[in-house]
């Protein structure tokens, strides 16, 4: 039998940085009761995104944000969106290059993950934000 399971969180984000949510999305999966089939996660904002990354070594993460930093920067002098202050474009342009939304596959229940991979939620603004995440699970059920 075929099983769809659809559903929404939110997380609350201190600024810019790398959150887990690995074991939030696992826990859903078990929730859903798919035991072959798919797991799609889409995080719903413009200025934060979804990443596989390093989940042992929180330096690589840090990494990452400095060269997001350094890749597009805040004092770019040609950005005329900045509404919502001078991390507004940039923000927008980090998520760009990264991705909204992830696809894992699910067998005997569980997420296919590698030894050190996790799923983060990247915020890429300065400021702490509630950040919306729909989680769907579809496939087969025992």
């Amino acid at each position: 039998m075929i099983n769809a399971f659809s559903t929404t969180f939110s997380i609350e984000t201190r600024g810019i940085g790398t959150y887990e949510i690995t074991g939030k999305i696992r826990d859903l999966v078990a929730a859903s009761g798919v035991k072959t089939g798919v797991a799609t996660i889409l995080v719903k904002h413009t200025s934060a995104s979804l990443l596989f990354f390093e989940n042992a070594d929180p330096t690589a993460r840090r990494d990452l944000e400095e060269f997001l930093r350094r890749l597009v920067p805040e004092s770019i002098s040609y950005f005329s969106h900045t509404l919502e202050g001078p991390d507004d474009m940039p923000s927008h342009i980090r998520m760009a290059l990264t991705r909204t939304s992830e696809s894992v596959p699910v067998l005997d229940g569980s997420l296919q993950l590698g030894t050190w991979q996790g799923l983060f939620l990247y915020e890429h603004r300065r400021h702490p934000a509630q950040r919306t995440v729909a989680v769907s699970v579809l496939g087969e059920v025992e």
